[in-house]
């Protein structure tokens, strides 16, 4: 598990200011909670899966099934509409991981789509990172022309996720019950979701091959 001196608190944020200030509302973006050095993504589990994973801050244990692709959202509310906000069946739980930032890039370098990976003429058993595009939503579940990203992982690189870029894990369940509440009682007026901005990646050749969009950081 990746060291830090101190827990780095997971962070919430206005659902409206973010999406009038700081969102696109169109195109391919990854959008994440982040710093320098780390990077949150989302997964939601079966209970045993995310008590295990919590208590030792790592995947694993007898449930865990390391021969599955495992998908990491790094959108809060793409997380949310997958999940049903912690209502669908064997996705109860919801757990923010926080990896190395490092790790994430990697992750991307790695990421191909059906037809990129044709197109580079990779093996199937050489795939490590399955890449999707697909719409996002809102907190309703209303599908948006801006594009979210979703990736799958395998293998070596799966282990290195679960095992080794891990910073911390967050059980964030209990606030997502909370939200989806105020989702119902109020609107997204008082919504507080996971604090997001654009993440810009650097690379040239990730992003060219992961094909995510320019965008203006606020």
């Amino acid at each position: 598990m990746a060291q830090v001196a101190e827990k780095i608190p997971w962070k919430t944020e206005s659902y409206v200011s973010q999406v009038q200030q700081h969102w696109p509302q169109t195109g391919k973006h990854i959008l994440a909670q982040y710093d320098d050095n780390s990077v949150v993504v989302y997964q939601a589990f079966r209970p045993e899966i995310a008590e295990y994973a919590v208590k030792n801050q790592r995947f694993g244990g007898p449930h865990y099934k390391w021969e599955r692709m495992s998908w990491i959202k790094p959108n809060f509310l793409w997380m949310m509409y997958r999940c049903g906000w912690a209502s669908k069946k064997a996705q109860e739980r919801v757990l923010a991981v926080r990896i190395t930032r490092n790790g994430f890039d990697e992750i991307l370098a790695n990421a191909y789509t059906p037809k990129t990976q044709a197109e580079a003429g990779l093996p199937k058993d050489q795939l490590k990172v399955r890449l999707q595009w697909d719409p996002d939503h809102d907190p309703s579940g209303t599908s948006l022309q801006r594009r979210a990203i979703q990736l799958g992982l395998k293998g070596e690189i799966l282990n290195h996720y679960a095992q080794d870029w891990i910073v911390s894990i967050t059980d964030v369940t209990d606030f997502v019950h909370e939200q989806y509440n105020v989702l119902q009682t109020s609107g997204t007026e008082q919504l507080q979701v996971a604090a997001e901005r654009v993440y810009q990646v650097t690379d040239p050749k990730t992003k060219a091959l992961i094909g995510v969009e320019d965008w203006a950081t606020s």
